[in-house]
């Protein structure tokens, strides 16, 4: 049973992740592979409002994801994409990355090899990793425009769709856990982390949500 003060601070997590952008017409947009499906419907959906002409889908596969999608996260995002309309000529993908950091660099690669002329990516991601993941781009790929994008939806409803609230809460603590970790360890931009976010995370952390940590954790 997960008690009432976890919900509370899972939420300002969750919220914090947010990052708030409206989406707009932009050069590309880079799908970030993983275990939710819901990346690519989003893209699917953006693409037929008008948001970029050209989809890049990355991801290998993870612990969460092998037997799931067997064929790669790309792989399977670019079948659901392709399933929701989307044209096969809209779509690159890019199948070696096994962390967010290789998505950014693979996928600016693989678009560069195209001599895909980009200046802004609408970057999509799982809901609660659109700040982690904006943070990351911006230190791998400056001098573009990185808007964020996510599925819309509640925590509660994002908890219901993946059908198990301790991995969408352990996998919370690790995204901020990395906010806190890689900006010295030159993977990301810095973030500046309110008060209330950075407790909520410590209590989390002590409550043992923390399949997804990274070894190196800052004092606290």
């Amino acid at each position: 049973m997960i008690s009432a003060q976890v919900w509370a601070d899972a939420q300002r997590l969750w919220d914090f992740q947010q990052m708030g952008h409206e989406p707009r017409p932009c050069s590309v947009a880079i799908g970030l592979g993983s275990h939710d499906l819901g990346v690519a419907d989003t893209a699917a959906d953006l693409y037929h409002r008008g948001m970029m002409p050209l989809i890049v889908f990355t991801g290998a596969t993870s612990r969460t994801t092998r037997d799931r999608m067997p064929r790669g996260e790309a792989e399977h995002y670019r079948e659901r994409a392709r399933e929701r309309g989307v044209p096969a000529g809209a779509i690159l993908v890019e199948p070696r990355a096994r962390n967010t950091g290789e998505n950014i660099r693979f996928s600016r690669a693989l678009l560069e090899e195209r001599d895909v002329p980009v200046s802004s990516v609408l970057l999509i991601s799982k809901p609660y990793e659109e700040r982690r993941a904006c943070a990351t781009a911006r230190k791998l790929w400056p001098g573009v425009e990185w808007l964020s994008a996510s599925t819309p939806m509640t925590l509660t409803a994002y908890v219901d769709s993946i059908g198990d609230a301790r991995l969408v809460l352990d996998m919370l603590v690790g995204a901020q856990q990395r906010l806190l970790v890689y900006p010295r360890q030159g993977f990301m931009v810095e973030q500046t982390v309110p008060g209330d976010v950075a407790a909520a995370y410590r209590r989390l952390r002590d409550a043992g949500f923390t399949s997804r940590l990274v070894p190196d954790e800052p004092s606290s």
